[in-house]
């Protein structure tokens, strides 16, 4: 039976979705911070799943009890995939948006194609780690729109409305991370709920 598990970051944001779509299985989820942990892995890999598994390996090897780390970003399609896996690094933190809506100025609506990437490596008690993947694809508006979410998810069209203009329950059915978590979810109740 699993209890507790260690997600290896101390985003508020990304913590509070997690812990709502894993809370059904009874599983407390715990900050690095609240596990006491402060590492800071250098994410030299070249794919999301090679970032997520180091971020997970790292904070593994000091807590020893299970963990899970997710990597993210945008991928838009007229960049050539960028900024993917740069996406936190993108532009300086809060205007990551603003860059991403600059980059793409004068390209129409059709060719700003883009899709949100998750990958979350979840390392279990004995330290094998498993990596599970989520995609969401929409467009990138022409500005900012809504006050919910964070990061791109002001300027991320899915169907009408942005991320950031739908709420977290609508959000945590149909988004990359809500998608990679359902994977997680349909795992951890396989193997450690039953």
């Amino acid at each position: 039976m699993l209890n507790k598990l260690v997600m290896a970051t101390n985003n508020q944001n990304k913590l509070f979705e997690v812990r709502q779509i894993l809370s059904p299985l009874g599983i407390d989820v715990l900050s690095q911070k609240e596990a006491g942990v402060s590492v800071n892995p250098d994410e030299n890999g070249s794919t999301f799943e090679e970032n997520s598994k180091i971020k997970a390996m790292a904070v593994y090897s000091e807590v020893h009890m299970p963990v899970i780390a997710d990597d993210s970003g945008i991928c838009v399609d007229f960049l050539g995939g960028a900024p993917g896996i740069y996406s936190a690094r993108y532009a300086p933190k809060g205007c990551e948006c603003e860059k991403l809506l600059a980059d793409l100025d004068g390209v129409e609506y059709e060719k700003r194609t883009a899709h949100f990437v998750c990958v979350i490596t979840f390392v279990d008690t004995d330290g094998n780690p498993y990596s599970l993947r989520g995609e969401c694809s929409g467009h990138i508006g022409f500005e900012k729109c809504g006050a919910n979410g964070f990061g791109y998810d002001p300027i991320f069209m899915y169907g009408d409305s942005s991320f950031a203009e739908i709420s977290s329950d609508e959000k945590n059915k149909v988004s990359h991370r809500a998608k990679a978590l359902k994977s997680l979810y349909d795992l951890l109740n396989e193997r450690y709920c039953d």
